[in-house]
């Protein structure tokens, strides 16, 4: 099997691409957990989940129908794009079941441990370089997570677990993003993962609601469909819109990218969401948050630092998928003077 090696300039070009793509969909995140944060008094969650992946579909299979190749609606991938549709139902939903009990800060502090995460992932499943100074950085951010959560003190919420496990399967997902790489456009790539993980959230909802007692303080996950005004269902399509567009960035930035390279720049969502929870819900960041704030986001652009200068400074640089395979295409592309025999 051949292999076309990138030059540095197309490195960096598609580094940049990657960065642009995280710091948009990072504003187009806040924008739909806020309203997420809004709508939770009156819908349950499963309900705006699964609300946001059917307009997601009705959206996108249009669009793929028309555009046609390289997208596709029939794709041999459906097993990866089923697994990060799960991971995506899944740690999601409990990263909303958190919104009522802490602040938007808080939760989002919490949930940002996923780029580091995600740095670790990348080192063990892809194989990424991390040297010392990446481990170094690694263990500031983490303790950055620890800080945020308080173990030990009295203030400790144990459904502050709830978005470090959301950001642990948010992390696995950009993995299997990168295993996917440019075998598959953003577009299908979007449909997959928001259109399943809108099916799965129907058997995860109604389950929970089987298993578990639905108190009053939960009423946010009771299974319960209720009518919706027009401009209810205005402000229904407004979250998917925003949550749609925001998530095929994300996958374009990991798809285009390196993890570690990109990931940190997801932190442009945390001032954002801080400055919306004091304005919009009066949430006062703690001291801790704070500190852990400050941890985790000097430990992830410390790392995306270091890895922007071995980009630059490496002429050949690791290959990535977007170096092996062509949008839509699951093989390799094979130049005319290095065939393979």
């Amino acid at each position: 099997m051949s292999y076309i090696a990138p030059d540095a300039g197309q490195v960096n070009s598609r580094a940049l691409e990657g960065i642009l793509c995280i710091a948009f969909g990072m504003l187009l995140f806040v924008g739909q957990d806020g309203m997420m944060k809004f709508m939770l008094g009156a819908y349950p969650l499963w309900m705006l989940i699964f609300v946001r992946a059917v307009l997601a579909a009705l959206i996108l299979i249009p669009i793929i129908v028309w555009a046609g190749a390289p997208h596709r609606l029939i794709t041999p991938l459906w097993p990866l794009h089923l697994a990060r549709a799960g991971l995506f139902a899944g740690g999601f939903s409990l990263f909303y079941t958190a919104f009522p009990f802490m602040s938007l800060a808080n939760v989002a502090t919490i949930f940002f441990s996923a780029p580091l995460i995600t740095a670790v992932f990348a080192a063990w499943f892809l194989r990424e370089r991390i040297g010392p100074h990446r481990i170094a950085a690694l263990l500031v951010g983490f303790s950055g997570v620890v800080i945020t959560m308080k173990p030990s003190g009295d203030a400790f919420q144990w459904i502050a677990i709830f978005p470090l496990i959301c950001a642990a399967s948010y992390a696995a997902s950009q993995i299997i993003a990168r295993k996917i790489g440019d075998r598959e456009t953003t577009i299908t790539t979007g449909l997959y993962t928001i259109g399943l993980s809108g099916l799965l959230i129907i058997p995860m909802g109604w389950s929970v609601n089987q298993v578990l007692p639905i108190g009053p303080e939960f009423q946010h996950l009771r299974w319960e469909w209720p009518a919706v005004s027009l401009f209810e269902a205005a402000r229904l399509a407004l979250l998917g819109v925003l949550g749609m567009v925001g998530y095929m960035l994300l996958s374009r930035a990991y798809q285009v990218a390196s993890a570690s390279m990109v990931a940190p720049f997801e932190y442009t969502y945390l001032p954002i969401a801080t400055v919306m929870g004091i304005f919009l819900w009066g949430e006062t960041p703690a001291s801790s948050t704070l500190l852990g704030m400050g941890l985790i986001v000097a430990s992830g652009l410390y790392i995306g630092f270091r890895e922007v200068s071995h980009a630059r400074r490496s002429a050949t640089p690791a290959p990535t998928a977007t170096a092996t395979f062509v949008p839509g295409n699951p093989t390799p592309p094979v130049p005319p003077d290095q065939t393979d025999h």
